[in-house]
């Protein structure tokens, strides 16, 4: 009798909890629209952040709800955001791709170091050992940490351990911003093709000693500018980007070290054409003149 008695009390609680469960998900269901899941698989699953969202889905789910456009995903190609449009009955839109940019261009072959680094291969590491031995403070470290984060290997170290960023493959993650103990890189809109490759706050000659490409503030950059363009602040260029319609190669032409350079969409960095002639191929000794 105890034996049905205890059967009875556990198929009757068993009931109750299946009651209860069953209630609570009518209760509790939230709606998801199906198509989310549909335009999360025509998304390129970078997850990548470049739209500003922390993964595909989120932003696929702000796509259904037409809290954004297609055009925001600048990963995607153009096809893929039509194709999308097309789907959600919207309009693509538009956002210019962004691209990391890096401020600096002193590799081995023309920047010094003061000290040799014994250690941890890091950028992060080293920079905690004195700033890094490099003889300019605000110099590339060249160990190659942004191209060890980098997850779509839009990175690569050159011959002369300066970090080349690969605009194609890049997605403006901001990995690389996050991870440069120098702050050298930026995203930046692809269209901005002046760019100042340096970070050096010295003035004058001097800073050739350290560096063979860096910045003297010099000025010759802003007086060949048109309008406000390119002002000398703390004795380094800064271009005003909000006349980017003002944008072209003749600012760097009297540039005596090219340490600020137009980038073309094809051709790569472009110099001007009163810029030190670098012919160095290999690391430049310590101390040299």
């Amino acid at each position: 009798m105890t034996i049905l008695i205890a059967l009875a009390t556990l198929g009757g609680l068993t009931l109750l909890l299946a009651l209860m469960l069953l209630l609570a998900n009518k209760k509790l269901y939230v709606y998801e629209d199906p198509r989310i899941d549909t335009v999360e698989e025509m998304l390129p699953h970078a997850n990548c952040g470049a739209c500003g969202f922390p993964g595909c889905r989120p932003f696929a789910e702000a796509l259904v709800e037409g809290k954004v456009l297609p055009g925001k995903c600048t990963v995607s190609s153009p096809e893929g955001r039509e194709a999308i449009a097309t789907y959600l009955g919207v309009d693509a839109g538009a956002e210019e791709k962004k691209v990391a940019r890096l401020a600096c261009a002193g590799g081995i072959n023309v920047a010094r170091n003061k000290a040799g680094y014994q250690g941890l291969k890091s950028c992060q590491a080293a920079s905690l050992v004195s700033g890094g031995g490099k003889a300019c403070f605000w110099g590339c470290l060249g160990l190659g940490d942004c191209e060890a984060v980098c997850d779509f290997d839009a990175i690569t170290m050159n011959e002369f351990s300066i970090p080349v960023v690969d605009e194609e493959k890049c997605t403006a993650c901001g990995d690389c911003v996050a991870i440069c103990p120098k702050d050298l890189f930026s995203l930046q809109p692809e269209s901005n093709r002046l760019w100042v490759a340096c970070k050096n706050l010295e003035a004058g000659d001097g800073v050739l000693e350290d560096c063979e490409v860096g910045c003297t503030a010099c000025g010759k950059c802003a007086m060949d500018a048109p309008g406000d363009l390119i002002v000398i602040r703390n004795n380094l260029p800064v271009i005003n980007y909000k006349y980017a319609g003002l944008q072209s190669p003749d600012p760097i032409q009297r540039c005596p070290t090219g340490s600020i350079v137009w980038i073309d969409r094809d051709k790569g960095i472009i110099k001007g054409r009163e810029s030190k002639k670098i012919i160095r191929q290999g690391a430049i000794k310590t101390g040299a003149s």
